[in-house]
């Protein structure tokens, strides 16, 4: 996807941090936005400053776990625009916590978001987009912990590994078909943006208070919090974006220095019988 001013954009969990930052550099290349994000408040923030600016923008409040609201959302980009281009499955929460500890609420929250926001998200515009026959691209957005699976993150890696997943097959079965739909699929590592805080306020007081028992769990949670604090910037994120959905470039790993040497050592434990090594918090 070459040209963007004039065409239609979408983009979950838009209202703040990569979402949001996505939105801005598609609205500077003079895209049309269809924003959407849990946080009412927040988007219709987001919403109007966009507006403010000259950009076409509109914003539903969607829980994109649910796929009636996402299919709801679907239908407002048609109706509104006729036809989207440039898909971007971005919500997401986090979460720290065991494979014996995490209830299965906690699963179906984490799995529900991360995982089924983006079927939900496919499922409600793929279809409509392949009938439109124009150049268009998806973007889903994993992580790092999608590639390497990190410790005290059970719910979180099992579900960025299969956005992961969800996107290669996804890729070969739009190739196959030989469409106009490019895929990619972002990887980002330490990003400052707020999606941690979804740790610190969860629905489950009695998981809060659980993992709060736990000292491995809270010292993780911390240095987490540390290296997103010092990590980079959404806006960098973005044009990162944009450079792999111009070029059609499959896999977007936002720290390569570090997400490369990681991934290719997984690899090697794999083809050498070893052990799995632990992911380092940088």
């Amino acid at each position: 996807m070459k040209e963007f001013k004039g065409k239609v954009a979408v983009i979950t969990g838009a209202a703040s941090g990569i979402g949001k930052a996505i939105a801005e550099r598609a609205a500077q290349a003079g895209m049309k936005l269809v924003l959407a994000d849990v946080d009412a408040a927040g988007l219709d923030k987001v919403v109007a400053e966009f507006s403010q600016k000259g950009c076409e923008a509109v914003g539903l409040r969607t829980d994109v776990s649910r796929e009636s609201e996402v299919m709801a959302l679907a239908d407002l980009a048609f109706e509104r625009f006729g036809k989207v281009h440039l898909l971007v499955n971005n919500a997401g929460v986090a979460a720290t916590n065991t494979a014996w500890t995490a209830p299965q609420s906690e699963w179906d929250r984490v799995m529900g978001i991360n995982l089924y926001g983006v079927t939900n998200g496919l499922r409600a515009f793929v279809p409509r987009m392949l009938e439109a026959n124009e150049e268009g691209h998806i973007v889903n957005t994993a992580s790092a912990a999608g590639l390497i699976p990190a410790p005290s993150f059970a719910s979180y890696n099992a579900s960025k590994f299969a956005v992961v997943a969800v996107s290669e097959g996804l890729h070969h079965d739009l190739s196959l078909r030989k469409t106009k739909l490019g895929v990619s699929v972002l990887c980002p590592e330490w990003v400052k943006t707020s999606i941690h805080t979804s740790v610190q306020h969860e629905p489950d007081a009695k998981l809060t208070a659980a993992r709060q028992a736990d000292p491995v769990l809270m010292s993780i949670t911390s240095t987490v919090s540390s290296a997103v604090e010092t990590g980079i910037s959404p806006d960098e994120v973005a044009d990162k974006v944009f450079a792999a959905v111009q070029a059609k470039q499959f896999y977007i790993i936002t720290h390569q220095k570090t997400t490369l040497p990681a991934v290719e050592k997984r690899m090697q434990d794999m083809l050498q019988g070893r052990n799995p090594s632990m992911m380092k918090f940088n």
